[in-house]
């Protein structure tokens, strides 16, 4: 069964943990045997940009020490054989351009989607 992943809302509870709970889940799960790819989307669409950065995030004067390494965990997506997609919309309304984006990362214009989603047997939004 292959699942496409849909991320829209980004740095889900990495107030607590160092990862992203569901970029961690789709990893969980390839380890598992699954076929897992993501689609980055709305604001989850700054995942794709390569420089991305959390070192510094304080909340209520409380350091986060283990900010989370988004391009770390997704790049070891891609080794892992999976396909990780950006919304180029999105990053047009985050002002990120498609050279601003990892090149392991496939951009998609708004009419590619559909097509995309035929690919898969399930799509799980996040």
């Amino acid at each position: 069964m292959k699942v496409l992943n849909i991320l829209s809302t980004p740095w889900r509870a990495t107030l607590e943990e160092q990862d992203d709970t569901v970029v961690w889940l789709t990893h969980a799960m390839i380890g598992a045997g699954a076929e897992i790819d993501v689609l980055l989307t709305g604001e989850a669409a700054a995942y794709a940009a390569p420089n991305l950065n959390a070192s510094g995030l304080t909340i209520g004067g409380m350091p986060q020490t283990q900010p989370p390494d988004i391009n770390r965990d997704l790049n070891s997506l891609l080794e892992k054989g999976r396909q990780v997609f950006v919304c180029q919309h999105a990053m047009t309304q985050l002002g990120l351009h498609e050279d601003q984006t990892s090149p392991s990362i496939t951009p998609l214009l708004s009419h590619e989607l559909a097509p995309l989603l035929d690919n898969y047997d399930q799509i799980w939004q996040w």
